[in-house]
C-alpha cells in the first residue's frame, strides 16, 4: 500500500529484492521514480491501483540510475509513458551494457530498454504545481541522479545516500572521488527529507549526508595510506 511521505509524494515500499518506487503527482502530470525489479510488476500495478493510478496513466518514469533493481519494470511501462534518465545512464541502457546494468545476473533480459528524455544536471521537470529539479550525482554509477521536489525540499536519493548516513557502494562506471564530491554538493542544499531507494526515510538530511561524507572520506584516506605503505 503506498505511503504518503511528502506532499503529493507517495512511496511504494518494495517487499522483495528491488528499490522503492515513488509516485509524484502534479496538477497536470504524474511521475513514477524508479520501477523496481521485473518480478515486482504485479505488486507495482496493485500499489498503483491503491493510489488510484493505472500504470498506463503514468506520464513519466524517471530512473535515478541504471541498475537492474531500479529499472526492471521499465519495459512493462515504457510503451505507455515517457522514460527519463541522465544521459550517462541512458546510453548504457540502450546499448545493453550489462557490466553496469547487472541484469543477466539477476534473471532480467538486458535488451529492450528505452529512454525518451536524456537528462542533464539542473534540468527542471514541471508536473503542474510540482516542480522537480534533476541533480546529477555521479559516484555510485556515472549516471546517478537525484530528484529534488522544489516545494517540499524532499530529495529522492536512489542509491546515493541512505538514512542514518549510510553511504552507497561504488559500482562499475562509478568513482569514489566523484561520489565524495556529489555528497558535498548535496550537503549544501536546504533539504527537509531524504527519500532513499532502499531502507527507511530520513528527516535529518543535513546530519545524514554529513555522516556519509565523513565515512567516505575516511575510507578514501585509508586507501591512500594503504597504497603508500604497499
Amino acid at each position: 500500500m503506498p505511503e504518503e511521505v511528502a506532499e503529493d509524494i507517495q512511496r511504494i515500499e518494495t517487499e522483495k529484492s528491488g528499490a522503492h518506487a515513488y509516485i509524484v503527482q502534479g496538477e497536470r502530470r504524474t511521475a513514477l521514480v524508479d520501477s523496481g525489479v521485473h518480478e515486482n510488476l504485479d505488486d507495482l500495478k496493485s500499489d498503483l491501483r491503491d493510489a488510484d493510478i493505472e500504470h498506463g496513466d503514468l506520464d513519466l518514469l524517471i530512473n535515478t540510475h541504471e541498475h537492474y533493481d531500479h529499472i526492471g519494470v521499465n519495459k512493462a511501462i515504457q510503451e505507455d509513458c515517457l522514460v527519463a534518465a541522465h544521459r550517462y545512464s541512458a546510453v548504457k541502457r540502450v546499448t545493453g551494457d550489462d557490466d553496469v546494468l547487472k541484469c543477466r545476473a539477476h534473471g532480467q533480459d538486458v535488451s529492450g530498454y528505452e529512454v525518451d528524455l536524456w537528462l542533464e544536471n539542473n534540468a527542471l521537470i514541471d508536473l503542474g504545481g510540482k516542480r522537480l529539479k534533476v541533480l546529477h550525482t555521479p559516484g555510485h554509477t556515472s549516471g546517478s541522479l537525484r530528484i529534488l521536489d522544489t516545494s517540499t525540499r524532499a530529495l529522492i536519493t536512489g542509491d546515493t545516500v541512505f538514512a542514518a548516513g549510510t553511504p552507497s557502494d561504488i559500482y562499475t562506471s562509478g568513482s569514489q572521488g566523484e561520489y565524495a564530491n556529489s555528497l558535498r554538493r548535496l550537503h549544501n542544499f536546504r533539504l527537509e527529507t531524504l527519500l532513499p531507494g532502499h531502507g527507511w526515510i530520513s528527516d535529518d538530511p543535513k546530519e545524514d549526508i554529513a555522516a556519509a561524507i565523513e565515512t567516505v572520506e575516511e575510507g578514501m584516506a585509508t586507501e591512500r595510506g594503504n597504497r603508500i605503505t604497499n
